[in-house]
């Protein structure tokens, strides 16, 4: 899988099969993506390799607490993944820098309770009212 930046100054391969992909309807996503819900794709960091560019960082703080470290394109500003430090094993890519666009038929929505007036989310779908983890 290959991806980018919208300038494609950041440019990334991911190597290796990535986890699940979330739909977020949370107000920070929406931001964010400035659209209806963030698409985020769930990836080891080991499987990450930029081949071309180095994305700055934004760090904000989260509802629980802590913070992320968002990464970007200097020269566009696109938001290509999100952290939770340099530590962390996984990072969630932002699935629209994807050159190929993502299957959204298995895409788990996250934070529905924040969903903006009008989605339609599939019946079958998966779905949180928040953070999964928080529902048990």
């Amino acid at each position: 899988m290959n991806g980018g930046c919208q300038c494609g100054a950041v440019r990334y391969r991911i190597d290796g099969t990535p986890g699940p992909l979330y739909a977020c309807h949370c107000t920070e996503c929406r931001k964010q993506s400035a659209s209806a819900f963030g698409l985020s794709l769930v990836v080891r960091r080991r499987d990450l390799t930029l081949t071309a560019g180095s994305p700055r960082t934004w760090t904000r703080p989260t509802d629980g607490g802590g913070t992320l470290d968002c990464r970007f394109c200097p020269t566009c500003g696109t938001r290509v993944w999100h952290e939770d430090g340099p530590e962390a094993e996984a990072l969630s890519l932002k699935a629209g820098s994807l050159d190929q666009p993502p299957d959204l038929s298995a895409a788990i929505h996250i934070w529905t309770r924040s969903a903006c007036p009008g989605v339609v989310i599939p019946d079958d779908a998966s779905r949180f009212a928040g953070e999964p983890d928080e529902e048990g």
